[in-house]
């Protein structure tokens, strides 16, 4: 029996072959919180029959159903590639770094049609036993990443998925041991020209926000699966946004950019320990051409030191894309 509270519960993952077509999750995340729900459209029948003086129970139906989530954790060093790929959509194998333990997963913009997942919770109840939810045909609709520089990197992925249920077995978790955490001391923020970014002084929290809008609507006469959707497609333009709470210390970072409406690449780097030679457990938002969203600076608000927060947003320059990378020891994702 589990622990009959959230402590005995889970959340694990998978990536599909096929859209919708369920495989037992093989990752683990340690989240913070998780939810899954069942969506679906109930229509009743409303013909008036002579006498009777409510609606009938016979004419009351679900027409089609889905599901949505949410994961919400710490990112962690490892075990976070399928989440990154279904998000960002670009097929991703690690690379090598040179002859040693470490490997590089580049997580470009692309479509993200034939990326999805499967998403199982474990819901234990007060006496202990555990019923599985199962999100099948899972497309990640947002991200959401925010850290302090006194606080730990923080993710939440909002999930639409094809179907909700309660009946398919509960896959065992199992956790990756010697798991690390990103925290606000490995941050680096960088901006100035794209590829060659410089580090910045003042920064004291950051947050990015990756919303890829797609078609969940896909629901077709003759489905499959009655009542159920085809994949969604990409159906808008992808947005990142996010703030940069920064103390006033340098004039041109931060300040000159939002005053001159000058767009600037933004890299927000989060270096951890060494995993062997010169490579070190990385995780890496690169988000070319970010523009500020407003021209605010820094303004007195009495005797503390001035402060501001810098929204900014991405535009694309024709060439290059945003991207994730990550480095770890992790051979595939």
């Amino acid at each position: 029996m589990a622990i009959g509270s959230g402590l005995g519960s889970s959340a694990g993952f998978v990536n599909e072959s096929t859209y919708g077509t369920y495989v037992a999750p093989t990752k683990f995340a340690r989240v913070k919180s998780a939810t899954a729900n069942k969506s679906a459209t109930r229509v009743q029948g409303e013909g008036i029959q002579s006498g009777i003086h409510g609606l009938l129970l016979s004419q009351f139906n679900e027409t089609v159903t889905g599901g949505t989530g949410q994961l919400a954790f710490d990112v962690q060093s490892k075990n976070m590639g399928l989440l990154l790929q279904t998000l960002m959509g670009t097929s991703v194998t690690p690379v090598q770094q040179a002859a040693t333990i470490a490997y590089l997963q580049t997580h470009t913009l692309a479509d993200t049609y034939g990326k999805s997942l499967s998403v199982q919770l474990g819901l234990p109840n007060r006496a202990g036993t555990v019923t599985p939810a199962t999100l099948k045909g899972v497309k990640v609709t947002q991200a959401a990443f925010s850290c302090a520089v006194d606080g730990i990197l923080g993710a939440t992925f909002d999930l639409d998925a094809q179907a909700y249920e309660n009946s398919t077995v509960l896959a065992t978790p199992s956790y990756t041991a010697s798991v690390n955490a990103f925290h606000g001391g490995q941050l680096t923020v960088k901006v100035g020209t794209f590829a060659s970014e410089a580090a910045i002084s003042g920064v004291k929290a950051v947050s990015c926000t990756i919303a890829r809008p797609h078609d969940a609507s896909g629901y077709y006469a003759g489905a499959t699966v009655a009542g159920t959707k085809s994949e969604p497609v990409l159906n808008g333009a992808t947005t990142i946004s996010g703030t940069l709470d920064a103390d006033f210390v340098t004039l041109a970072d931060l300040h000159t950019r939002a005053r001159d409406n000058s767009n600037t690449s933004l890299v927000l780097e989060f270096v951890g320990p060494v995993i062997a030679s010169t490579y070190y457990e990385t995780f890496r938002i690169t988000i070319p051409n970010i523009v500020f969203t407003s021209p605010e600076g820094f303004s007195v608000a009495g005797r503390d030191k001035l402060q501001q927060s810098f929204g900014y947003e991405w535009r694309y320059d024709g060439t290059n894309l945003p991207k994730i990378e990550v480095i770890s020891a992790e051979v595939a994702l």
